[in-house]
């Protein structure tokens, strides 16, 4: 009940998201005329940081926080409240997550949100490179004890209604399977997750695949769209161009063995190498 409360109102950082935002359009002179915000509607927009980072702020310990340069952000926000106060944008628009981005991305492509040279220094940067960094964390953060295939610290992620069985895997491999005693279980669903992860963005990027393509050869179209898109970098490109080859510690063969092969046990340290591989790209697939 406390999780859903926070996600529809937004208060889960001790502070209204639509109250901050009302009063700072208001003392900027950007309220949409004598027409009211609907704040609850604005508060389920702005229930996740990622969606607050896109129009240029950030809400943490009850704080709220510019992102990116305070004038542009504050344009983008009172395009939202003028969306919200006019019914160009109601609640049912943006009931889940895909809609939310639906309208955000809406907004970025008419130039409305703030980019990458709007960032306030030692802030946010571009979202790809953020997104990028906060994934690359498990390997400079990660526990002297490492007791889970994923490291348990917060990715960023938000799961849309479609993406529920990829999160109770992501849950399963984060939070109650240990790779001490469960190494089989793991190395199974994460490659299930994998696969999982990859034919999302698939569908959602429109990524050209062959039917007879092998989970390797998709896993490498992927890697390819995501590092048009400023996604991923050559390096991680370079991890899955060797996914292909039997002869590599991370390689798609490893993980068919893992789940067809009577004699290949999986080892938790292998297993924690794969995850360090291959998260940057699977979290990029699931943010589809």
């Amino acid at each position: 009940m406390k999780a859903t409360f926070v996600a529809r109102t937004g208060r889960g950082s001790g502070i209204s998201v639509a109250d901050e935002i009302e009063n700072r359009l208001k003392e900027a002179s950007l309220l949409p005329g004598s027409k009211k915000i609907p704040r609850s509607t604005m508060n389920r927009l702005l229930s996740a940081e990622l969606f607050r980072n896109r129009l240029g702020f950030s809400v943490s310990k009850g704080r709220f926080e510019f992102t990116h340069d305070e004038n542009v952000a504050l344009g983008a926000m009172a395009r939202v409240a003028d969306d919200l106060a006019n019914k160009r944008l109601v609640l049912g628009d943006i009931w889940d997550v895909d809609g939310k981005r639906k309208y955000l991305d809406g907004l970025e492509r008419e130039g409305v949100l703030p980019s990458a040279h709007h960032a306030v220094a030692g802030r946010s940067a571009s979202a790809p490179a953020a997104k990028m960094q906060k994934a690359s964390r498990p390997a400079a953060r990660k526990p002297s004890k490492r007791t889970t295939l994923i490291p348990q610290f917060d990715y960023g992620l938000v799961w849309p209604g479609r993406l529920q069985r990829h999160r109770q895997i992501w849950d399963e491999l984060q939070f109650r399977l240990t790779l001490t005693e469960h190494p089989n279980a793991i190395s199974v669903l994460f490659r299930v997750l994998l696969e999982l992860a990859m034919e999302n963005y698939i569908a959602r990027a429109g990524v050209t695949v062959n039917d007879g393509d092998k989970l390797a050869a998709r896993l490498v179209k992927v890697g390819r769209h995501l590092r048009g898109a400023g996604k991923i970098d050559d390096k991680q490109i370079g991890v899955l161009t060797k996914f292909q080859h039997s002869d590599q510690l991370v390689s798609a063969d490893t993980l068919n063995r893992y789940v067809h092969s009577p004699s290949f046990a999986p080892s938790p340290e292998h297993l924690a190498s794969m995850w360090d591989s291959l998260s940057d790209v699977i979290c990029r697939c699931l943010e589809a």
